[in-house]
């Protein structure tokens, strides 16, 4: 397959991975009063048996290169920490709060990826991502006054440990990784931290939260899956800038669900993005070489 069509075929799979993603905080938010450690378990035990599945069905060995096997755990730290931090902002700060910081995740998987990966990101391509992010800040609109500091801390570092996670993914897709053992691997490592809190601090829940709960992990797993399937096709300063659109979905489906109107400066967010997207896309394919 060629750079060009690696490159469209990444940014689908990021935008589909935005669409689970923002469905995934769709249903965690429906699911109510549960502990974040609580929420975060269900949401990768069931990514973890789904990924299981996957494996089995295609005959592919749980196994991976001794090589890999320390970036597999930095990829699960770096993601469990993600996703418990996440979930705690979105716990205890206003939800536009919470996304802003968890949006800072791409911002860091490009400055990973410039770091660790060694990928040259040009100065346009630069000030593009930081125009998505400002657009950003005009749809969630963070009331920086009266944020809990720690709470806020605790997101942000989720924001750079998605961000890490991400960039670990690449490294593993480009050393010949299967995506379903990446997902599986994490999983596996998440569920397992995670379930001495549960056997100590388990809180029970009704029949319609543990469909809510289910439901966000398999929205996870779709998310994951593409997530892996995206940054094993492209670099993250390619397609990093259309991970913005989960605001635009989830905007869509706070219309529908909880019956929110986007404001001017939401839509004026929109529009600042999408031209992102649009201009990034344009000089990345000019300056991409056809093979």
């Amino acid at each position: 397959m060629s750079k060009i069509n690696k490159k469209y075929l990444g940014i689908f799979y990021i935008i589909i991975s935005a669409l689970c993603f923002a469905l995934m905080n769709i249903f965690v938010r429906l699911s109510g009063d549960i502990p974040t450690i609580q929420k975060s378990f269900f949401r990768n035990l069931v990514s973890l048996i789904f990924a299981f599945v996957i494996l089995k069905k295609n005959n592919v060995k749980i196994k991976c290169n001794k090589s890999n096997i320390k970036f597999h755990f930095i990829r699960s730290i770096a993601g469990t920490l993600g996703i418990i931090c996440n979930f705690y902002a979105v716990d205890h700060l206003i939800l536009s709060d919470a996304s802003m910081l968890n949006k800072m995740s791409p911002f860091f998987a490009i400055i990973f990826s410039l770091i660790f990966l060694k990928e040259k990101i040009s100065l346009i391509q630069t000030l593009l991502v930081c125009f998505a992010f400002l657009g950003s800040l005009f749809i969630i609109k963070p009331t920086l006054t009266g944020m809990e500091f720690l709470p806020a801390v605790i997101g942000f570092i989720g924001g750079m440990g998605a961000g890490a996670a991400y960039t670990t993914v690449r490294y593993l897709g480009q050393k010949g990784e299967k995506s379903a053992f990446i997902v599986f691997f994490f999983s596996s490592f998440s569920c397992i931290v995670t379930f001495p809190y549960i056997l100590i601090n388990f809180h029970s829940m009704t029949i319609i939260q543990i469909v809510l709960l289910v439901c966000a992990g398999l929205s996870a797993a779709g998310g994951q899956f593409s997530i892996t399937a995206a940054y094993r096709c492209s670099p993250a300063k390619e397609i990093s800038v259309y991970d913005y659109t989960q605001i635009i979905f989830s905007a869509i489906l706070g219309l529908f669900i909880f019956q929110q109107m986007p404001d001017k400066y939401s839509i004026f967010g929109y529009i600042i993005i999408i031209l992102s997207a649009i201009i990034m896309f344009i000089y990345n394919n000019r300056n991409q070489p056809i093979n």
